[in-house]
């Protein structure tokens, strides 16, 4: 049985409203500025950072290594007890960002 033209016409529109929607849908998310792309490098680079941290100043005490800043006691105008706190709280920084990980825009 041949198709009516008014169903032809409703067919074509409804194709034509989904390919737009698509389009919209991808131009949107392509153009978005915050689309989380920045969140797994600074998560990781975060993470690092902090575990970096807290093993030098382990390493280096243990073993007498006076790295600047870092190894020096606060007597000496070093950081001292304070890198355990900036360890942790790079550690800290990297998980608050991985919060971030699935929100868009």
């Amino acid at each position: 049985m041949p198709e009516s033209r008014i169903r032809k016409e409703a067919a074509e529109k409804k194709k034509q409203t989904t390919k737009a929607s698509v389009q919209a849908k991808k131009a949107k998310k392509a153009a978005a500025p915050g689309t989380g792309s920045w969140v797994v490098p600074t998560f990781l680079t975060l993470l690092i950072l902090g575990i970096v941290w807290l093993v030098v100043y382990y390493v280096t005490a243990s073993l007498g290594i006076r790295v600047p800043v870092i190894s020096v006691p606060e007597s000496e105008g070093g950081l001292g007890g304070w890198n355990i706190i900036i360890g942790m709280a790079l550690i800290a920084a990297s998980f608050i960002v991985s919060t971030q990980w699935g929100k868009k825009g």
